[in-house]
């Protein structure tokens, strides 16, 4: 492969010192003759050399050097970028906690002062005392790339097991705090990937899932198979832990263990994909001989823990329910006519059920937005939880015999508040409310429902300042994700926020494939809710720009494929963009749940019609493109953009820019440090503000 030569950007300045349109040399992307064949069907692949692993393949590593090097070149050029820069970060220098866990009478939450780049986590004795310092990430690396990725406190309080990811990467490796003394133990575990941690109800040690060890050149891009069950004790190494539950003769199958609150139930979840059908294992911890029995067998449907009160297993499921209702199921009968229902399946969505002194708390979908119930334990509604508006509750967690529970509310102009509730009393009062930089009150959150190309009526949220009054020409953000059943209901975003601030309207589409509205929501609506946009005077296409990331990724690049007159830029994020070989790597295998796969003819084909990288036309005049992915990520491996960038920069007949933005220590999202974070939104809406020709506000970050 011929060595690739790195170009650089030149900005020509007139002598009246206006800006004209920045030059671009794209770097050169080389191409080979690789052609794979599908049913009978040839199908060419010239990028296929980027699929290799930055660290492993140097022609890789030069390329993405030299991309980044053209994107940051031509981002640079933006003046507006340093003030956009400069007033998101006053907009995230707010305090911001998680919600309290209680455990063995203490409470343990985490909290960012505003800038830190990762969470710092505390305990305090009572909700008044003041907090003591048990673990802070940002002493584990000099870049703030090491991260919390999640951490779980022993029933009694006096051990903290917590996770932690490096890089971006979705590996794991889990260690255990001493609470009392604030020291790290010896235990350490490692591949560990896509699993929570469950402490045993006496606390000596704790279940969890991992994959086997795998090389060092094949870790971030090898399929993920043979995830096993492992009880660990504490004290010990991780050679020594207990294999609880094993599949060899299924090795694409995944459980997962959780321990109920009483630690006498093993409840063990087993999926193949990424959709919630599971199968179910129970196993008797009140008996040292017992072990895991399917009780609910095959993938048909979602059956989620809820809890448990002696031998009732509360689960949540679509069994019968599109929506989803809340049956019992006896653990030692657990035959499908005995089970209980409950609480029957409604006209919105129940998304959430907590199980919290002698209640359940449900929480609902209502068209997008959060409306909680409360229910005694039979079924009969008692009670509702007060909401301020359009937004979303989350939280609610808690235990059978303790009334107390806390919830954050939050929506598109308000920060998460989060208050504490007791669900017999129905007394609610705040604990923390975020001094923010701005006055919520100063934005409009509505729901407007469109019509999509079938007839189907479709939610859409739309958030700007009131002093905008859309005249048709403002510049508009169009954002969604739409699949595996993932809903976007309201919630805050610093950057989205900062958005709105610049003058832009924000609207979120509520397609069909997230969970909206259920099981049957399922077809993409993203061009309709652009068409709406510029037809009800919001926008036009100069204006209008779209993004998405994951699957929203993929979203955006099918789309700009098969409207580019549509938008005037497009931002595609770590997104899915070689529908033919996506299962091929890391956790993709998962995704043909949703997907289907080129390993089927019929599936093939519809895969092929909108693959963002197999659509890609020679002499088509696309929007302004910027591509954003990380060296780090394996979840969707970045091979995924290379190669969508490298072919559309190579078609693109128009003036806009087509460019890479590829983030270094950085995954698929998670645990990325705030000032990664407030440095890539910024170019993204830099890029937004040139190639959408916006205007900031007279002093706008000043």
């Amino acid at each position: 492969m011929k060595m690739l030569n790195i170009f650089v950007v030149s900005l020509l300045l007139a002598a009246c010192g206006q800006e004209e349109p920045v030059a671009l040399n794209y770097p050169d992307s080389a191409t080979v003759d690789h052609v794979d064949t599908y049913h009978g069907v040839d199908v060419a692949d010239p990028y296929r050399w980027l699929e290799n692993d930055i660290r492993e393949d140097k022609d890789v590593s030069r390329w993405v050097e030299s991309q980044n090097e053209v994107t940051f070149a031509y981002l640079a050029t933006i003046p507006e970028r340093e003030r956009i820069k400069k007033r998101m970060t006053e907009l995230w220098d707010f305090a911001r906690y998680s919600l309290p866990s209680k455990k063995g009478g203490r409470y343990f939450f985490s909290n960012n002062d505003g800038l830190q780049n990762q969470s710092v986590v505390y305990t305090q004795a009572h909700l008044d005392a003041d907090p003591r310092l048990l673990i802070d990430p940002n002493t584990w690396s000099d870049d703030g790339t090491v991260a919390l990725a999640g951490y779980v406190p022993s029933n009694d309080g006096s051990h903290i097991a917590y996770l932690v990811q490096d890089g971006g990467s979705d590996w794991r490796e889990a260690k255990v705090l001493d609470v009392a003394s604030g020291e790290t133990l010896d235990d350490r575990l490692e591949w560990l990937k896509f699993t929570g941690l469950s402490w045993a109800g006496d606390g000596s040690g704790f279940y969890y899932s991992r994959y086997p060890a795998t090389s060092a050149e094949e870790k971030f891009q090898t399929l993920n198979k043979n995830m096993t069950v492992y009880f660990h004790k504490l004290g010990t190494s991780q050679d020594e832990d207990q294999v609880i539950y094993a599949l060899p003769e299924q090795p694409d199958w995944n459980p997962r263990a959780t321990v109920t609150d009483d630690g006498q139930h093993l409840i063990i979840t087993i999926s193949v994909g990424t959709d919630s059908r599971y199968s179910i294992a129970h196993q008797d911890l009140t008996d040292p001989g017992a072990k895991p029995v399917v009780i609910i067998d095959g993938f048909d449907y979602d059956y989620s823990l809820v809890g448990n009160i002696g031998n009732d297993l509360y689960f949540r499921t679509d069994d019968g329910a599109p929506n989803n209702r809340l049956i019992v199921i006896d653990a030692e009968n657990p035959e499908p006519e005995n089970w209980r229902e409950i609480i029957a399946q409604a006209t919105d969505v129940l998304d959430g059920v907590d199980l919290v002194g002698g209640r359940i708390i449900a929480e609902y979908m209502q068209d997008a937005w959060s409306v909680v119930k409360i229910f005694d334990l039979e079924g009969s509604q008692v009670g509702v939880v007060d909401l301020p508006g359009i937004g979303t509750a989350s939280g609610f967690n808690g235990t059978a015999d303790d009334p107390e529970t806390f919830f954050s509310y939050s929506s598109f102009n308000t920060p998460g508040t989060i208050s504490r509730l007791d669900v017999v009393t129905g007394e609610v009062y705040v604990i923390r409310q975020p001094a923010v930089a701005f006055n919520p009150d100063d934005y409009v959150v509505e729901q407007v429902f469109y019509e999509s190309k079938d007839g189907t009526r479709v939610p859409m949220f739309i958030s700007h300042l009131k002093s905008i009054v859309p005249d048709g020409n403002t510049p508009t953000m169009l954002y969604a994700y739409g699949g595996f059943n993932i809903s976007l209901q309201p919630s805050y975003s610093t950057t989205r926020l900062a958005w709105m601030e610049m003058g832009g309207i924000y609207a979120v589409a509520n397609l069909r494939g997230g969970g909206e509205y259920g099981a049957e929501w399922h077809i993409d609506d993203f061009i309709a809710a652009g068409e709406y946009l510029i037809e009800e005077g919001y926008t036009n296409s100069e204006k209008l720009s779209i993004f998405g990331g994951s699957n929203g990724g993929l979203l955006v690049g099918a789309v700009t494929n098969q409207r580019p007159e549509l938008f005037a830029a497009a931002i595609p994020a770590v997104g899915v963009m070689d529908m033919l070989r996506f299962h091929q790597f890391t956790a993709g295998r998962f995704w043909t749940d949703d997907y289907g796969s080129s390993d089927d003819p019929e599936e093939f084909a519809a895969l092929r019609a909108y693959s963002p990288y197999h659509n890609i036309k020679e002499g088509t005049e696309y929007p302004a493109i910027l591509v954003t992915t990380a060296d780090t990520d394996d979840r969707v491996v970045p091979g995924h953009s290379f190669k969508y960038a490298a072919a559309i920069q190579k078609a693109q007949a128009g003036a806009a820019p087509v460019l890479i933005r590829i983030e270094t220590r950085a995954g698929h999202g998670a645990g990325v440090p705030t000032d990664k974070v407030i440095e890539d939104y910024a170019d993204r809406w830099a890029f937004l503000v040139k190639n959408l020709d916006m205007r900031l506000p007279e002093g706008y970050g000043e």
